[in-house]
């Protein structure tokens, strides 16, 4: 399960692929000194929902534990927790094809500058990049775990690869540039906070998702330790290489300004041009990031069903019985797989249509996650206060509530600026529709509640709770 979730997260190639939006607000220091802020608080909460896990490792997961501790309703939270999480991972879902759809007409650019690249195309590329771990799920899925493993082994070796190429071949940057340099003077925005908490958000979107090893805690030997395990490891180990990742990134990128201005649209693929002076050593550099990121896909895909299934076998989703079902052949949710690669198809063509309403859709992974875990954390503080818990294996003791609270606090925090815009001032094109979507998935929860949930949601299986 720690090759799952180290691979799963894929934080430094995360980082290279949204490293822009840092650059841009706050620079250096912004990703520097924001990474090791959520090397610090990102463990901190994967060790707070690891308690979660410890206590309850079912597929469901937060809405799970939201109906287990909250104080009021809990019907009614978990299952508005329940349709959080599931837009969250569907989000996430389709994250990752796009970005490594864009860097492949990226990499086409390289080697044809005058190629115009069309909406169209990178969803066609989405497609396939979509298709494939669908179909390695179904019916190749006895290969998933040897995969996991070579995706953990290729995401922690082809660190240390980039990072003695571009160091060896690239320029040098002082020091200075590295661990004192705050930009503030290119997003637009005219506050040096402002800045500095937008340009963290970079960091902090690399190492959400850890709950992926939590909805697959039904199908883990000895899970009650596995999990919660798997989770914060996940999150540490990704947390140091996206750290590592970033200082050697930053020592050896050259001029900022040349690589933001890339006509790749990425500048992670004009450092690698400027320190490999080819577009073959380009290629190849930039292949190592997308390879550790497509084999995240595969257990994206497998999270997001498996999550659905649980749902559905609650009774959660329309047509549960339908999507409940286990396929007799393949002992998986097989209806779930279909949905979720149907759901990701469908989303997929938006950006065809709007690249504007897409990148809404994206921005909402980050502050869905983020707000998935709020909610079952700030019912278990509750309760932490309250009562005495019957806790799992995995449990903080002592270092609990205060670990609770930094989380809920760092949680509280970046959501209020997940939903800023990057740049100023604001127009249709760069506006950040995150809180407007999320409203919209509340909405849409709540009126779900409403005409059906309320009749037919009687609460999740708590059956594990038993075993």
């Amino acid at each position: 399960m720690l090759a799952f979730s180290a691979t799963l997260l894929a934080s430094w190639e995360a980082l290279a692929g949204g490293l822009a939006a840092g650059l841009l607000n706050g620079g250096p220091a912004s990703l520097i000194y924001g990474m090791l802020l959520t090397m610090i608080c990102g463990t901190a909460l994967a060790a707070s929902m690891g308690e979660l896990a410890s206590i309850l490792p079912v597929a469901g997961a937060q809405y799970h534990w939201t109906y287990r501790f909250a104080p009021i309703a809990p019907r009614f939270f978990s299952f508005v927790q329940g349709w959080i999480t599931i837009f969250a991972w569907i989000a996430f879902g389709t994250i990752g094809p796009f970005y490594i759809g864009t860097e492949i007409e990226g990499l086409v650019i390289l080697f044809h500058p005058d190629y115009v690249a069309k909406k169209w195309h990178s969803t066609l590329l989405m497609w396939a990049i979509i298709i494939i771990p669908f179909i390695v799920n179904v019916w190749a899925r006895r290969l998933l775990p040897a995969i996991e493993v070579i995706g953990g082994i290729l995401h922690i070796i082809f660190l240390p690869v980039i990072l003695v190429t571009v160091i060896v071949l690239g320029p040098r940057n002082p020091s200075s540039f590295v661990w004192a340099t705050f930009v503030d003077n290119m997003s637009g925005w005219d506050n040096d906070g402002v800045i500095w908490s937008i340009g963290l958000l970079t960091a902090v979107g690399c190492v959400y998702g850890f709950d992926g090893v939590a909805h697959m805690g039904e199908e883990v030997k000895n899970a009650k330790k596995a999990v919660p395990q798997a989770m914060v490891y996940g999150v540490l180990i990704n947390a140091v290489a996206g750290f590592g990742f970033l200082v050697g990134i930053l020592y050896c990128m050259g001029n900022m300004e040349a690589a933001l201005e890339s006509k790749t649209g990425y500048p992670i693929m004009e450092i690698f041009y400027l320190a490999t002076g080819s577009n073959a050593g380009t290629v190849v550099l930039t292949l190592l990031i997308m390879l550790p990121g497509f084999i995240a896909s595969f257990n994206g895909m497998a999270s997001v069903s498996r999550l659905l299934w649980s749902f559905a076998r609650d009774n959660g989703l329309p047509f549960s019985k339908f999507f409940a079902h286990i396929s007799p052949r393949y002992k998986i949710p097989m209806r779930c797989l279909y949905l979720t690669v149907a759901i990701q198809i469908i989303l997929s063509l938006i950006n065809i249509g709007s690249t504007t309403a897409f990148f809404a859709l994206l921005s909402l992974s980050s502050l869905t996650f983020y707000i998935s875990y709020l909610i079952p954390l700030v019912c278990l503080v509750w309760q932490r206060m309250r009562v005495p818990i019957e806790w799992g294996p995995w449990s903080l003791g002592k270092w609990g509530l205060p670990l609770n609270l930094i989380s809920i606090a760092f949680i509280i925090y970046i959501s209020i600026f997940l939903p800023f815009p990057a740049q100023m001032p604001v127009t249709a094109a760069n506006m950040n529709y995150a809180s407007l979507v999320f409203g919209a998935v509340v909405i849409f929860s709540v009126v779900d509640w409403s005409l059906r949930g309320r009749k037919k949601w009687s609460g999740p299986s708590l059956e594990m709770d038993a075993e």
